[in-house]
């Protein structure tokens, strides 16, 4: 997710907005998330590591965060918004690398800065301006140096932001943790997924979301085109039993609906006591945090959510934040209250 922004800005909207107003927007953002029922994220960009120091603390309402601070991209790859007049309407979001030595020269940076993750493009994207989700960003070698970078430095993961087939088979052969989006993923990149344990995280809502009238038209384009494409191969993946962890790309979608993934999970074929794994255990796994969440057992902090209804009978009900009553993140209620003795 991208607690940054909200659905429906462009990265030049937060690039230009007063700080403070930011700030304030980001905490609103996490307070949306944390009541949805979704008590621990990774912002794989755009904020930095006092959000996560803040939620810690309990000077603001939030789920656990992990942060990768910015993301990665080569130059004209997909984290590069620079205008024709030379303003580069993403350098909150990502820094610019163009070869080995300067993916870890970067990632030694982020990881002063506190962050948990690195987050890196191996392909283009759906918003950005210069490129196309088949194309290419980093190469197999630079991804291989943040992923040698995040090891030597506590393990830390890399996580791959990938939708082209050549993109994501590069990521994976490079050895990243998880493979975000995964649009173009094939038999070949489900095996190497499967061999490896790499997770797939699908984001299908940010899929799903389109609006003509207000996206650009070749964002809006861009995702037309890959829609059923997604929709195949994530099936396909599904059914292969690769390991899927629930992720939104909220900011792109709206913050507070992030449950609404897992539906979207079950109509492409997985059952929704998986979805629900896929969101709790499998998730924590992917966050190096299952000793602690992800499971309800003695010893774990206790994040809990309070469903009014069955899931298992009908995922949907996860959508509507009316029907979760009770939120507990690390043992404390953030909404609703203890059950009477």
């Amino acid at each position: 997710m991208h607690l940054r922004t909200a659905a429906g800005e462009r990265p030049a909207d937060s690039a230009t907005e007063d700080p403070v107003i930011g700030v304030f927007g980001v905490a609103e953002r996490m307070r949306a998330t944390l009541l949805a029922g979704v008590t621990t994220v990774r912002d794989l960009c755009g904020i930095p590591a006092g959000f996560r120091t803040a939620v810690d603390s309990g000077l603001v309402a939030g789920p656990t965060l992990q942060v990768a601070v910015r993301a990665l991209s080569h130059t004209g790859g997909h984290g590069d918004g620079t205008l024709p007049n030379g303003f580069n309407t993403t350098a909150h979001l990502s820094d610019l690398v163009d070869s080995p030595d300067e993916v870890r020269l970067a990632c030694r940076r982020l990881l002063r800065e506190g962050a948990d993750v690195i987050k890196v493009f191996a392909t283009g994207g759906m918003g950005s301006i210069h490129d196309d989700p088949a194309d290419e960003d980093l190469t197999e070698e630079e991804i291989r140096a943040a992923v040698d970078e995040g090891r030597r430095h506590r393990n830390r993961p890399v996580a791959a932001h990938a939708h082209g087939e050549r993109g994501i088979l590069a990521a994976l052969r490079a050895g990243v943790r998880s493979v975000e989006h995964g649009s173009g993923i094939t038999d070949e990149g489900c095996d190497l997924a499967l061999a490896q344990q790499t997770v797939l995280v699908p984001t299908l809502a940010t899929s799903a979301s389109l609006d003509r009238a207000t996206m650009a038209e070749y964002h809006y384009q861009k995702k037309l085109r890959w829609l059923d494409i997604t929709r195949r191969n994530i099936a396909r993946a599904i059914e292969r039993g690769v390991p899927i962890a629930m992720g939104t790309d909220a900011g792109i979608t709206p913050h507070g609906e992030n449950l609404r993934e897992l539906a979207h999970l079950v109509r492409l074929g997985m059952d929704p006591m998986r979805a629900l794994q896929a969101g709790t255990q499998t998730a924590a796994r992917l966050l190096g945090i299952d000793d602690q969440v992800g499971t309800v057992q003695a010893g774990k902090a206790a994040d809990l959510v309070v469903v009014d209804g069955d899931p298992l009978a009908d995922i949907a009900i996860l959508n509507r934040p009316e029907r979760i009553p009770a939120v507990m993140r690390a043992g404390h209620f953030h909404k609703g209250s203890p059950v009477p003795a």
